[in-house]
């Protein structure tokens, strides 16, 4: 319990400070999340959900906190453009965990649509944010959303009102940046009224050579007849670990794409919870992992049937290299009463050599009669014969390597809605494959 403890004592010492530059709506449950912190703690690998990746061992060093909401010297509209060519986006960041509000997009969004700070956003609308914020991350049954919650000051709230059908898509560059090593414990919420229909894109950098430890609670409401396409791509860098959490909650005939992509990073560890409420919906969740040297990925979900005539379909897919370890561990639950339920559980892995390691777990969970659920995992490496035919018509062997993979993962990036950012996402994998982290077009900090 020594990790839990120095944060125990921390906040025993701190609250007051760490309450006073947070909004009073994000204070109300932030005793109720200590008390469940120090009851759960950090969750272990004797927990199912938590068994690949050794989550206490990460909260060991000694981070620096921002709890006095100090700026951070950097202007990120100058510093660091990650620019999607042809993709008109309305551009917003997050410098840690705090929303750069100093120069906004000039583009308007829709009549009604908000994208602003969490704390600001709880200050002008307590009510909006106080039915929603906290309610489907709960803090009872998870240790890291629990220690999440408990710390988090600020944050980014996106609001889509009922009816309004935002075309730009809203591009939001999570920034870490510091001169020490430092954690930052950041919160989403995302709200799609009734009819509404938006397309976010998330992108995870780091500025800095420091140690950062980012936990991360996103939060996303898709009302009756909604749509939410949310796309999250993470190229950090080695020093990094980044926890996050998703949370989202489908009413009546909505729709739903989640795409995690993870490029380059040091630890990962991604949980997606989504729950079907209403009938009628339908959610394509995808993940695409690249990793090598000692990186860590670990992706977990579980999708929760509630309601019948709802269809889920889940495809990740992983390369690792070197060292690199890979986890994927996905559940469909089927509850009583949720016939006519459709789900696909698709997780495929290429490991390149004999010291990486992929563990894999699919499963089903149905109690339920007249549903058509199908899961399947699949763990090798790249076809000798494919490799060998390559070569006979004179494509050198890392050439034919290269191919092959870029092949295997394209299938998951295909399956991305916004055709500008599967373009850019071909080029960046394949850099990526060649061993370069490619620069995005104007970036200064991205090596």
């Amino acid at each position: 319990m020594q990790s839990e403890k120095q944060y125990i004592d921390l906040y025993n010492e701190a609250q007051a400070l760490v309450k006073r530059y947070a909004a009073p709506v994000l204070n109300t449950v932030r005793d109720k999340a200590f008390e469940d912190f120090r009851r759960l703690g950090f969750p272990t690998k004797k927990e199912e959900r938590y068994k690949y990746t050794d989550i206490p061992r990460l909260f060991e060093p000694d981070y620096g906190l921002n709890l006095r909401r100090l700026d951070i010297p950097v202007d990120p509209y100058e510093a660091f453009r990650c620019d999607v060519p042809n993709l008109s986006t309305s551009l917003y960041f997050m410098v840690n965990d705090q929303f750069y509000a100093k120069s906004l997009p000039k583009a308007q969004l829709s009549g009604g649509v908000v994208v602003d700070s969490l704390s600001r956003a709880a200050a002008q609308r307590p009510g909006l944010i106080e039915k929603y914020y906290a309610r489907i991350a709960k803090t009872g049954d998870d240790g890291i959303t629990a220690f999440n919650t408990m710390l988090a000051q600020d944050g980014l709230f996106i609001y889509i009102p009922k009816g309004v059908q935002e075309k730009r898509t809203i591009q939001v560059v999570n920034l870490l940046r510091s001169d020490v090593d430092l954690m930052v414990n950041r919160r989403v919420l995302i709200v799609v009224e009734e009819g509404a229909e938006a397309k976010l894109l998330f992108c995870d950098h780091a500025t800095d050579d420091r140690r950062f430890l980012a936990t991360q609670v996103i939060e996303a409401y898709v009302g009756d007849n909604a749509g939410l396409e949310l796309n999250c791509l993470e190229e950090t860098h080695a020093k990094n670990v980044r926890i996050s959490n998703v949370y989202i909650e489908q009413q009546r005939n909505s729709r739903v794409s989640h795409n995690v992509i993870t490029l380059h990073n040091g630890i990962t560890r991604n949980k997606l919870d989504l729950v079907f409420k209403g009938e009628g919906s339908e959610c394509f969740c995808n993940g695409c992992v690249i990793a090598d040297k000692r990186q860590h990925v670990d992706n977990n979900t579980v999708i929760d049937h509630q309601a019948g005539h709802c269809t889920s379909n889940q495809l990740y897919k992983y390369v690792l290299d070197d060292h690199a370890v890979g986890a994927f561990a996905g559940l469909i639950l089927v509850r009583h009463g949720a016939q006519k339920t459709l789900s696909q559980e698709t997780n495929q892995n290429l490991v390149a050599t004999k010291t990486a390691r992929m563990y894999s777990q699919p499963m089903l969970e149905i109690y339920a009669d007249d549903v058509q659920c199908n899961h399947g995992s699949t763990v090798g490496q790249l076809n000798d014969a494919a490799l060998f035919y390559m070569q006979q018509r004179g494509i050198e062997l890392k050439e034919a390597k290269l191919l092959l993979e870029f092949a295997f993962v394209n299938e998951v990036i295909d399956k991305m809605q916004l055709e500008p950012l599967r373009d850019r996402l071909h080029h960046l994998v394949e850099k990526r494959f060649r061993g370069e982290l490619d620069k995005c077009q104007g970036c200064r900090h991205c090596r």
